[in-house]
């Protein structure tokens, strides 16, 4: 991976857009564009950022659950299944 390859101009963009699109859409790496020297936007294909946007919502789950523990607001799988059981015997018994 050349990271120079992926850092372009917005000049370079207003000129080879076309190009550019076929650049991210075949390596799948996102391309810096800059102005006047300075990262100003980032171009990704839609198919890595759906990825992207998937992994930091199963993060953001992860880490809600790592801080339920921590408070104590969770159950023990033993309890779940226990509920779980009690409720189906209570809904076949109505």
């Amino acid at each position: 991976m050349n990271i120079t390859s992926d850092i372009k101009s917005i000049t370079y963009l207003k000129s080879k857009a076309a190009d550019l699109f076929n650049q991210i859409n075949e390596t799948h790496r996102p391309v810096i564009i800059t102005q006047n020297g300075e990262p100003r936007a980032v171009l990704q294909d839609p198919k890595s950022y759906e990825n992207m946007r998937n992994a930091i919502g199963i993060l953001k789950l992860v880490s809600q659950g790592e801080s339920d523990i921590k408070n104590g607001k969770a159950k023990s799988q033993e309890d779940v299944f226990k509920d779980i059981e009690n409720s189906l015997k209570k809904s076949l018994n109505e």
